[in-house]
C-alpha cells in the first residue's frame, strides 16, 4: 500500500523534499511506518526517533488525513493505503 509523507517546516529541509511516498504492508501502524521513513530518510532520525527511549520523538506533530493523531489511535492508528501523514516540526520557545 502507498501512503505519502508531507514534510512541513524545517523537516522538508532535512528531508530535502516536501513530499515522500512509501510503500507499506496493509494495516502498518504510524510508530512502525515512522521507523520506515527514518530508515529512507536518515536525515530524519534525530528529529523523528528519541535516542533514548528508542521510541518516535514528541516533538513532531504527527496528523493523518489532516486529523491529529491525539483524536485518532496516536502512534497506534493503523494506516491505509492512500493515507497522507503530515509531519510538522512544534517550536519550543522561553
Amino acid at each position: 500500500m502507498a501512503v505519502t509523507f508531507r514534510f512541513i517546516g524545517s523537516l522538508r529541509s532535512m528531508a530535502g523534499k516536501s513530499k515522500f511516498a512509501l510503500d507499506l504492508e496493509n494495516g502498518v501502524p504510524l510508530s512502525g511506518a515512522i521507523k520506515k521513513i527514518v530508515d529512507k530518510l536518515p536525515k530524519l532520525m534525530r528529529v523523528l526517533i528519541d535516542s533514548e527511549h528508542e521510541s518516535t520523538a514528541s516533538n513532531t506533530l504527527m496528523l493523518v488525513n489532516g486529523k491529529d493523531i491525539s483524536v485518532l489511535d496516536g502512534l497506534e492508528t493503523l494506516l491505509k493505503d492512500g493515507d497522507e501523514v503530515t509531519l510538522v516540526p512544534i517550536l519550543h520557545g522561553g
